[in-house]
């Protein structure tokens, strides 16, 4: 098993690591290393990551049909020029000639943030958001299950794709890329998709999200009659918005499993001391079988969730932003975070008494983007505290006007998704 050693660093205490948890202490390590500078989307860091992928795929046996470096594609930015991202593809194909034509994805975000200046007591200092929870962590999962899964490969029906996704974190673009451009198949061929993002706090809390679908829920109900060294908490709410949503929106069944929210996240000290690795192995058995009943078992329908069907009703001609030919854009950018930095968090207020309380967490707001580029129908899908979703709801409410997007054609009511971030940052000592 190949190993970067000069990235597997520890004291006496990993002389009794296993051989899984030295492997992922050193994926993680290079990955959320400092050379990397935090993998931002079409950085040099992005692109180190993805030969270190391909390189490790190869090394398992995992078939790679994306280049030494990736398969490059183009993301605009808001400032007008376009980046370079690039999706890993790895395949191992499946041994059952009636469904070899079938395929499981497994897919893990690439990117994180890239780096940020700093201004401390009027020195300015470059610190790197290098990831390591998010996602070296699932990346490191995705890798040593590609192994797993190529050993074994003869016991699979189904084939398996292996994906790590650039870019994911503009608007999950990579999965959209993959699947609206890449994947030279029907996309109707894939028949479901593993998506790992954020596994190293599993000491907090494991989960598994399916958008409440039936048919992946009883794979992990009939799991829990097996031998397995932990069990994911099957979720309702959405945990953490991935690259699953690209295959759901695309009616794909899928399942997101995470660790969930953690202090470090989206912080410069999400670094590889945060991660316990005991915990990802055992959360890799688990995946592990889980996949495997994916890959030999019976096909799960798409069912939507019966969260959303419990939503308010879209308006007749109220289409999703992945639906649209050419998406809503605000100062010019089709990407969601944009709105994200350039207004909601501008103008977010944190409740003062929430502060006091120590009241944080993710609130996931719906929104319309009419046909005059005005934003209507604002409401909370999933939400932590009445005071932070009221402040959620009301600075997307005061949305100035979008560019609407379009579809064929013409303008369009268009839905559209964000998650409202509340965090408190930890005092110094």
């Amino acid at each position: 098993m190949p190993l970067d050693a000069q990235y597997a660093r520890g004291g006496y205490e990993d002389l009794y690591d296993s051989e899984t948890v030295s492997a992922l202490k050193s994926h993680v390590g290079y990955l959320a290393s400092p050379e990397l500078e935090g993998r931002a989307p079409g950085s040099e860091g992005e692109r180190a990551a993805a030969v270190y992928v391909t390189r490790i795929l190869e090394s398992y046996g995992v078939e790679v049909v994306s280049g030494h470096d990736g398969e490059p594609f183009g993301v605009k930015r808001p400032e007008g020029d376009t980046l370079t991202s690039r999706n890993v593809v790895g395949f191992v194909p499946g041994c059952d000639p009636e469904l070899r034509e079938r395929y499981v994805v497994v897919g893990a975000r690439l990117d994180n943030l890239g780096t940020s200046l700093l201004v401390r007591d009027g020195e300015t200092e470059t610190k790197v958001f290098a990831g390591a929870n998010g996602n070296a962590s699932g990346l490191a999962v995705m890798l040593e299950l590609s192994r797993l899964i190529a050993t074994h490969a003869v016991a699979c029906s189904r084939s398996v794709i292996f994906v790590a996704f650039g870019a994911s974190t503009i608007g999950n673009a990579g999965s959209w890329y993959f699947l609206n451009r890449s994947f030279e198949k029907d996309a109707a061929s894939i028949d479901a998709m593993v998506c790992l993002d954020m596994l190293g706090t599993g000491f907090s809390g494991f989960y598994g999200f399916t958008s409440s679908n039936t048919d992946m829920n009883t794979i992990a109900a009939s799991l829990r009659g097996s031998l397995q060294p932990v069990f994911p908490e099957i979720v309702a709410a959405e945990p953490y918005p991935s690259d699953h949503r690209s295959f759901y929106a695309a009616k794909i069944p899928s399942i997101l499993f995470t660790t969930g929210s953690y202090p470090e996240y989206n912080t410069w000290r999400d670094v590889p001391s945060i991660l316990d690795y005991g915990w990802m192995e055992r959360e890799l058995e688990y995946i592990y079988s889980y996949t495997m009943a994916l890959v030999t078992g019976p096909r799960p329908l798409f069912r939507p969730s019966s969260e959303a069907s419990s939503k308010k009703p879209r308006d007749p001609g109220t289409v999703s932003y992945f639906d649209c030919d050419a998406r809503p854009t605000f100062l010019g950018s089709a990407t969601p975070d944009t709105f994200m930095k350039k207004w909601v968090y501008q103008y977010l207020r944190y409740p003062s008494d929430a502060v006091s309380e120590g009241v944080q967490g993710n609130v996931v707001v719906d929104f319309v983007i009419d046909e005059k580029g005005k934003v209507t129908d604002v409401r909370v899908r999933r939400g932590v505290d009445e005071r932070l979703d009221a402040e959620a709801v009301r600075v997307i409410a005061a949305s100035p006007s979008w560019k609407p997007g379009r579809k064929g054609g013409k303008k369009v009511r268009t839905e559209l998704s964000v998650t409202v971030e509340f965090r408190l940052e930890r005092k110094k000592k």
